[in-house]
């Protein structure tokens, strides 16, 4: 029996297999609007058989968008494009998810393919902001480190955000609390140097956190799955690491989290990240195991049979694929003939089914 092909029922939802598309920023959005790009991006992978889909990182302000070309959710008038890519996503079978985000002192950055550097105010970029007023990269401009009515806002801000996912008609939605972005610049003493509530010690450091969790499940409906991605190490001696990932999931799970989406890294650009097939799986597998919660392995999966045997091992709960799917958006339907797993192909592409 295939596990990557069993179901998998997380509250009241039910995803058709184990593969879920990472959120991956496509930096194709007007304004914070989503374009018929998206529409396209998301549409095609439901249609190629994966399970769940998770929109990319979806900034709650203007000025948590990593890139001008972000995505956003910070008013209504958004809601509207995010509805028709939710009812085209179910209609092919797959769940649609959203990813909320802030980048915090990693905003207001060129699109990767034009340079990725910080911009300036006379570029289009804008002020950002930090749980200290450490740049991340030297040279760049320092955020601001912000205030505690800014805190207060930025956690109503991811409630905002959680409801008007709510509208667009999303059944799952994921926090994201990784990759050096605003809520892990907060956990990581790397970054946060902050003398008030909100810096020192772990109980300090991870209270963003989980305030903003408690505003998101005051507006998500409660039958509905909520996700949190977390890099589970800095990869540096005296920044955030596994044992303070798995004490901050415990908690995460007693405010009703029901899966970690288990990654790495991000928090600054010098850390040597130990790159190679699976190689973030193994946190995965400690996060499940030690605070007894769902996780998702993410980070160089590149085969069924690899998906197939982390499943077995019981190291993590759902397999979400990134590059991967870029580069083979139809990924589900080939990996089921490798399985020998017979699955519904769309009718439209029975004829390539053979």
């Amino acid at each position: 029996m295939s596990k990557l092909f069993s179901s998998l029922k997380i509250k009241g939802i039910t995803f058709r297999n184990r593969i879920a598309i990472s959120p991956m920023c496509q930096y194709m959005a007007e304004e914070g609007f989503a374009t018929d790009w998206h529409l396209v991006h998301y549409g095609s992978r439901a249609i190629g058989g994966a399970g769940l889909i998770i929109q990319e990182a979806t900034a709650v302000a203007p000025e948590g968008r990593i890139t001008p070309g972000d995505l956003g959710i910070w008013d209504d008038s958004h809601i509207d494009k995010y509805d028709q890519i939710v009812r085209f996503i179910l209609a092919q079978g797959a769940v649609p998810g959203i990813q909320i985000a802030h980048a915090g002192r990693k905003a207001s950055c060129a699109k990767p393919w034009d340079g990725g550097h910080q911009l300036r105010s006379e570029d289009g970029g804008w002020q950002t902001f930090s749980s200290s007023n450490l740049p991340f990269n030297e040279g760049e401009l320092a955020p601001v480190a912000i205030d505690p009515a800014g805190i207060r806002q930025v956690v109503v801000n991811f409630g905002q955000a959680a409801l008007r996912a709510r509208k667009a008609g999303f059944k799952l939605l994921e926090i994201h609390a990784a990759h050096g972005y605003l809520i892990h610049q907060f956990l990581s003493p790397l970054c946060n140097n902050r003398t008030d509530e909100y810096g020192g010690s772990f109980e300090n450091r991870i209270r963003l956190l989980l305030e903003v969790t408690g505003a998101v499940k005051q507006a998500w409906p409660e039958n509905l799955p909520l996700f949190v991605r977390l890099s589970a190490t800095d990869y540096i001696e005296g920044g955030w690491d596994a044992d303070q990932t798995v004490e901050l999931v415990r908690l995460l799970k007693n405010k009703g989290v029901d899966l970690i989406d288990t990654s790495s890294g991000g928090m600054v650009p010098y850390a040597k990240i130990p790159f190679g097939p699976g190689y973030q799986v193994p946190f995965a597998e400690k996060v499940r195991k030690e605070a007894g919660i769902m996780t998702g392995a993410v980070g160089m999966i590149t085969d069924a049979n690899q998906a197939e045997e982390i499943l077995h091992k019981e190291q993590a709960d759902l397999i979400l694929i990134g590059r991967l799917s870029l580069q083979y958006p139809q990924f589900p339907l080939h990996a089921a003939k490798e399985l020998g797993v017979s699955i519904e192909w769309p009718r439209q592409y029975l004829r390539a089914s053979v």
